[in-house]
């Protein structure tokens, strides 16, 4: 199974339709890669890290960008079980990242710095969502 790791160009384009300079959570839910998966070349591609460990450094790496623009993460946790859904389907984790507008969100992700970290997230993930919403 194909997971879900960059936005589709339907999903993006939809939401750039939707309002910029209103607040917006975002839902993420990300399941690792056993082992993370660079680019040959990249300064992290021999260091044998895990998923979960290839995460860790996005959030690091990225973290400052994420602030910069005015982000906070206003829930998280680990799964732990499906009540109402495909029985299937896991999550390692999931956490909601607030922004104070879509156009604060779509700055951070056009960053130099952020598309750096960035390579990190792809490394480590097997599958994920991101799901916007208005919070309220």
């Amino acid at each position: 199974m194909t997971g879900h790791i960059e936005p589709s160009r339907s999903g993006f384009e939809a939401f750039t339709d939707l309002a910029r300079d209103e607040p917006i959570h975002m839902l993420n839910l990300v399941r690792y890669r056993d082992l993370a998966e660079y680019p040959e070349g990249h300064d992290h591609a021999d260091k044998g890290w895990s998923g979960r460990q290839a995460y860790r450094e996005y959030a690091r790496t990225s973290g400052p960008v994420f602030a910069r623009v005015g982000g906070v993460i206003g829930w998280q946790g680990a799964f732990e079980c499906m009540v109402i859904g495909p029985t299937d389907e896991r999550w390692d984790d999931g956490f909601v990242a607030q922004y104070p507008s879509a156009a604060a969100f779509l700055e951070m992700i056009t960053d130099p710095e952020y598309q750096q970290a960035a390579v990190n997230r792809t490394a480590a993930l097997a599958d994920s969502r991101l799901i916007r919403f208005s919070p309220g």
